[in-house]
Parts: structure tokens; sequence; C-alpha cells
């Protein structure tokens, strides 16, 4: 297959460390909750125990069931780049396993973000490495292409643009432009302040309490 098959296109420059730090204090649903809760990835499954996942997506087109554009990946990666890989959802042959994912780890690869499968899914929990994807098969992948290389994907329901900053958590997945970063910042820490006030009221033991009747009275009820 020619060279023409493939489109490469630049890595994205790395979200700033600062914004990177700070969402790491962020769990997904208060992300969600100010993106309309219309955005985030969805239908994927973790698959490492606990870590965290914060980073800029690098983004590969994948003919389904095929990881040649990995490889190529991989290589031009920075630390703190996240792998999003379109594969369109196909379950039948593996993207990444553990020798990717070791070599992955070397790189400095933030995690991995598959709308498609993997496998040796026991190293992905003992490494702790962050991975998301669809299914697990024991088939390994074709290597031959088509695909392109940084470019607008879709992953579970979501568009993501390369560059976009990926937050994963036990939750799921969401993606926002960095240019998005500090109004959600902001937004999030007033959900987070709401919530604690209405965890103090929760623990008075009232019946009667100001954020049922929000959302009740507007009803009658």
């Amino acid at each position: 297959m020619s060279a023409s098959n493939f489109v490469i296109n630049p890595p994205p420059a790395l979200a700033p460390a600062a914004l990177v730090d700070a969402f790491r204090q962020v769990v997904t649903p208060h992300i969600s909750d100010n993106l309309n809760r219309l955005s985030g990835i969805v239908g994927l499954q973790r698959f490492h125990r606990s870590s965290k996942l914060v980073g800029t997506a690098f983004t590969v087109k994948a003919r389904p069931g095929d990881n040649l554009l990995v490889y190529k990946a991989l290589m031009l990666m920075s630390p703190g780049h996240v792998l999003v890989v379109d594969g369109a959802g196909n379950a039948d042959n593996a993207l990444v396993g553990e020798l990717i994912m070791l070599y992955a780890q070397q790189r400095g690869c933030a995690g991995f973000v598959l709308d498609g499968a993997i496998r040796d899914t026991a190293a992905f929990h003992a490494a702790d490495f962050p991975c998301y994807a669809r299914a697990v098969t024991h088939r390994g992948p074709y290597k031959q292409g088509p695909g392109a290389m940084n470019v607008p994907v879709t992953v579970g329901g979501q568009v993501v643009q390369p560059g976009d900053l990926i937050v994963g958590d036990e939750d799921g997945l969401v993606s926002f432009p960095v240019s998005d970063a500090e109004r959600l910042l902001a937004a999030v820490g007033r959900t987070a302040a709401a919530e604690e006030a209405i965890k103090a009221e929760i623990a008075s033991g009232k019946l009667e309490q100001k954020w049922l009747d929000k959302v009740l009275t507007p009803f009658g009820l």
C-alpha cells in the first residue's frame, strides 16, 4: 500500500502543564454537567485500576482492526499525549496489547482511548496504565492501513479534535478544547461548592431541603 493511503499530520501542541495538573483534581461528572450533559465519550470500558487520565489528544483514524498507524503515532508522541483511536467500534481485532502499552509507557504516553478492542487486559490492570476501550478480544490486529493521524475523529459518540484535553476517571471520559479549559475550571469550582452545600444540608437530617424544593416546586410537587 502506497504512502498516498495515509494522512500524517504534525503532533498537536501539548496543553499547558498547569491546566493538566488542575484537571487532575476534577471529577468527570462536574465537567460533564458544565458541558450541558451533551458532550463526552460513552460506551468505553476502563481496563486499568485507578489512575486518573489527563492529557492532550493525539488522534488516529484507523481502519477497523488495523493498528499500523498506532505504531507510527507512538513514535511521534510527546510525554503527555493521549493516544485517541477511532477504530469504528470494531471488536474483532485488538488495536493494542501489552507490548504497545510498555512502549507507550516508555514514551511518556498519558494513556489510551480506543473506540476498538484491546488484549492482554491483565497487563493493563497490573500496570494501572490508563486505558479505555470498547471491547476485549484475543485476536491480534492487521497492519496494512489505510489511516490518518491528527485529524478529527469520533470516539464513543464524541468528536475529538487533535489537541483537545482528555480527562478520564472511574465515571468515564470527557474531552474539550484547551480554549474552554479556564471557563470549565471556574464552572466546576462553582459546581463543587454547590454540592458541598447540599451535602451539609443532607447531613442536617431535615426532611424539607432547599435542593429538593428547587427541583420539585416548579412542578407543584
